[in-house]
């Protein structure tokens, strides 16, 4: 399912200037949901270029080796060298990719966050339920190998992040969730 809407660019508006630490932390949030997205979709580099095609981005992310370079900005990530700095325009446009492929899943999304509440209202674990074991293993394993060693929480915290993210991009996949994912990392990079 493609999203109705084309959100822009232009629909997300500097708050306020940004300081080195809080866009450290935007990037690292950006960089965390699109892993998120890919170990419960499957969406990876190939839908989000055909995103940032279809949402009219692709004189920001042209291909596969500017995609990795700004997922690369994230701090915590294992590097080979040379960090891209994450500029505001590339993050408005890894915003609306991830909505927009929020948007594309949004059914999926809505079946994890459906199993989430039964199994936890049950009592159960919710790694149990195959959609949901599937995407936190999947996570987990993503997460391991792509950060650095030092920035790697325990298997239950990255358990509940895996299940934050879930719900998260539950909100983000809404009409309005680009708007909500660009005030969320305004709030988020003060903390």
């Amino acid at each position: 399912m493609k999203p109705l809407l084309t959100p822009s660019p232009l629909d997300l508006p500097l708050r306020r200037d940004l300081a080195g630490g809080e866009l450290e932390n935007m990037k690292t949030h950006l960089d965390v949901l699109l892993l998120a997205l890919e170990a419960l979709t499957g969406a990876g580099s190939e839908a989000m270029l055909n995103a940032a095609q279809d949402l009219g981005l692709i004189g920001v992310i042209s291909d596969r080796v500017a995609l990795w370079r700004l997922r690369q900005a994230n701090p915590q990530r294992k590097s080979s060298g040379g960090r891209k700095k994450l500029d505001i325009e590339e993050a408005r446009s890894l915003v609306l990719i991830i909505c927009y492929l929020s948007q594309t899943h949004q059914s999926r999304i809505r079946r994890g966050v459906t199993l989430l509440e039964q199994m936890t209202e049950q009592g159960k674990d919710p790694t149990r339920a195959a959609l949901l074991g599937d995407y936190v293993d999947q996570f987990t394993n993503t997460f391991q190998d792509r950060m650095e060693t030092d920035a790697i929480p325990t298997a239950a915290q990255l358990m509940q992040l895996a299940f934050k993210l879930l719900i998260d991009l539950m909100f983000y996949s809404a009409t309005n969730g680009h708007r909500r994912l660009w005030l969320a990392l305004f709030d988020q990079a003060q903390s």
